[in-house]
């Protein structure tokens, strides 16, 4: 019976001496360079499969050790699979944390404003940081993944910068851009000039993009945009440059000349009455707020000084002397 007791006393002091010995080990940083680690936990991974995971991707722990921490914290059930970070210094205590609560490491995307969509496709396409599920979708396919109201995609997605944990859907990030854009247009719509000649909502999209398109001087895009809007309301051809390039695609070489003006196509606004039938890139905020608010003005022309702003006129006799003045 005393044997038995020496025993039983023998392995709790072995039980707690382990416990210690884990403890310690757990609380120390894990040893290795000056970089962080990137690592990903596969979705259904076991705990003997994620630990090893870990260290395949570089991080220099016992996987065991590893192991039998998570089994002993209890934590097994709550470890999230995903991309992870392991910043120098960290402890297997911190690490198992972190796959506990999701704590993925994170990237970013910038979607720049009066970029085309196609431009924000190959830039997410890219990404090494996002999971390409849209590969080899075509865009209107690409629109209903997104569960949008609209076919073609053009405008529907607001440029901006977007956080996301690596390991993305390339998805969650087109859902992301096209919500805010909805949201952005929606309130913008809600607070527009009654007396616009728009049709619908995205008619004033159209407009924001050509608004987007027709200058880089956020501080002209009310004048901009009023003069477009006087020349729906009166019946003129819009007869911007960047509707045009849009209609030629491809076949735009970074030049535009008299025979592309004269050429017919859906996005071509001299042979044309009328706003192009979609938006023709994707509109920033300024843009947007200024096609649903635009200057007070009555000038239905303008003219670039060359300097990166723009002189605006009221009649075409004004409009011929201000092109004689800066462009000729």
């Amino acid at each position: 019976m005393a044997s038995l007791k020496k025993l039983i006393l023998l392995l709790i002091l072995l039980f707690i001496a382990a416990a210690a010995g884990l403890a310690y080990w757990a609380a120390q940083p894990i040893q290795q360079s000056d970089k962080s680690i990137d690592f990903t936990i596969k979705p259904g991974s076991s705990v003997r499969s994620l630990a090893s995971q870990i260290v395949e991707a570089g991080v220099p722990q016992n996987p065991y050790l590893f192991e039998l921490l998570v089994r002993a914290s209890g934590k097994g059930a709550k470890l999230k699979a995903g991309s992870y970070e392991v910043e120098p210094g960290i402890t297997p205590f911190r690490l198992l944390d972190k796959i506990a609560n999701g704590e993925f490491s994170q990237a970013t995307i910038a979607i720049i404003e009066g970029w085309t969509f196609q431009q924000m496709r190959k830039l997410i396409d890219a990404h090494p940081a996002i999971r390409h599920d849209t590969a080899g979708m075509s865009d209107a396919e690409l629109m209903k993944k997104v569960d949008a109201d609209y076919k073609w995609p053009e405008g529907l997605f607001f440029p901006d910068t977007y956080l996301f944990a690596k390991g993305s859907s390339d998805l969650q990030i087109y859902q992301q851009a096209h919500a805010a854009m909805l949201k952005r247009l929606g309130e913008a719509w809600s607070a527009r000039n009654p007396s616009l000649p728009y049709k619908n909502l995205y008619e004033a999209l159209t407009m924001a993009s050509i608004v987007e398109k027709e200058t880089g001087q956020k501080s002209e895009r009310g004048l901009i945009a009023a003069v477009f809007v006087n020349r729906l309301r009166s019946g003129m051809l819009l007869q911007t440059d960047p509707t045009v390039i849009y209609g030629m695609g491809d076949a735009y070489k970074g030049k535009i000349y008299k025979r592309d003006l004269l050429t017919d196509t859906p996005y071509n606004t001299y042979t044309r009455a009328g706003l192009p039938p979609t938006p023709i890139a994707l509109p920033g905020i300024a843009s947007i707020s200024a096609a649903l608010n635009p200057a007070d003005s009555s000038a239905l022309y303008f003219v670039s000084r060359g300097d990166g702003t723009s002189h605006f006129s009221e009649n075409l006799t004004e409009h011929n002397k201000a092109v004689n003045r800066y462009q000729r």
